[in-house]
Formats: C-alpha cells, structure tokens, sequence
C-alpha cells in the first residue's frame, strides 16, 4: 500500500481505542482527533429509553462526526500522523442496530450524501474483544451517562461489530484481539504493536502479539 497518513482505530465502548490512539499519537508524534461522544445531548436519555431518543442520538452523532472530519488535513509540518479514534463508517453500525426502517430509510439517505466528501483512512485497528470485558470496562472507569447502558445492549452491540469488521473491505484493516495485550501499561506491547502499524497490510490482517 502507499504512504501512511491517516489511521483510525475502532471498537466497542469500553474497548481501550481512545486509549490506544492517544498512545499511538505520543509515539509517532501524531495530530490527534478524538470523538466528542459526552457533548450529545441526547446520549444519556438514549440510554434511558432507547426507542424514544435512538433517530436523534443517532442523527447528532453522525452530523457532529461528519463536522470534525470534513476539513482534516491528512498531514501538516509539525505531525506527520493523523490518528483518529473513531471511523465515520461505523455510524451505522448503530443505526441499524437502533433505528426503526422508517428512520433508517431517511438515515442512508443523509449518510449517503455525507460520506462521498470524506477521505478514507490509509489504515483502520479494530480492537476486538469480549463482550464481559466491555462490561467490566465500563463500569472500571464510572463514567455518569454510561450507567444506564445494558448488559444486553453492550452483547449485541459487540456482535454487531464483529459482524461489521468480518464484512469490512473499504480500507486496509489490522484487527487486535485485546485478550492478551496491554497497550497502555505495558511499553513493549505498545512498540510491538507500533510496529506492526508501520508495516500494515494490503487487505485484512490479525495482530499476533510478540511472545513472552
């Protein structure tokens, strides 16, 4: 594949992929851009009641994603990376695991026009993992307008996921099993793992970490 620029990582709430971008970003002294997820006003009440509030939580997410990625530059002078923890593709993977088909008929109609004007990332990480990790996660970091989230909600949103990432051909992708790494704490997993970045693939490939 050619230059590496632009690398948005990818997972379920709770998967670490704000944690890993951060880390990525120090290392390769990369331009960071984070996904705004606490400045949706309708989050928490989506929480609350799913039904009621899924079209404009939903609706909110994806304008406010299409805003921050519109005009990004893919390099400048002083950060040579761009490195984004999350990937405009992935809206509607929640859309349609929430929306009702009249919604999601008027969803793909605005995304649809939305998505020509953005460029694709050189490179997408998928952060997989299991679905009672993603609970214990959560609930480790106690943040307010995620205590309403339900066990089932988070199931069926990892498998969702999966199921997104299996199909997945847009970009080249490097997927992660997070089971037996630390990228966080750990320095040596982290240099592997920055490794295998800077070497990506030409289609799909699964992260095996260095042996111990």
């Amino acid at each position: 594949m050619g230059a590496l620029n632009y690398l948005a990582i990818e997972g379920v709430i709770g998967a670490g992929k704000t944690s890993l971008a951060e880390r990525v970003s120090e290392k390769l002294n990369g331009r960071l851009v984070l996904e705004q997820s606490e400045d949706n006003p309708y989050l928490e009440d989506f929480y609350r009641e799913p039904k009621r509030y899924a079209f404009q939580v939903q609706l909110f997410f994806l304008l406010s994603r299409y805003r921050q990625l519109v005009n990004l530059p893919q390099q400048d002078l002083f950060h040579p990376f761009l490195i984004a923890d999350y990937l405009f593709a992935k809206d509607k993977i929640f859309a349609y695991l929430n929306l009702e088909e009249r919604d999601l008929v008027l969803y793909d109609r605005v995304v649809n026009l939305l998505e020509t004007d953005l460029t694709k990332p050189d490179l997408v990480i998928y952060l997989q993992t299991s679905a009672e990790r993603l609970i214990d996660n959560i609930k480790q970091r106690n943040r307010k307008f995620e205590k309403q989230i339900s066990t089932d909600y988070i199931k069926r949103l990892n498998n969702a996921y999966n199921e997104f990432f299996f199909r997945y051909s847009n970009t080249p992708l490097l997927v992660i099993n997070t089971t037996e790494i630390d990228f966080v704490k750990n320095e040596e997993d982290l240099d592997d793992l920055i490794a295998q970045i800077m070497n990506p693939p030409m289609g799909v490939k699964y992260y095996v970490p260095r042996k111990k």
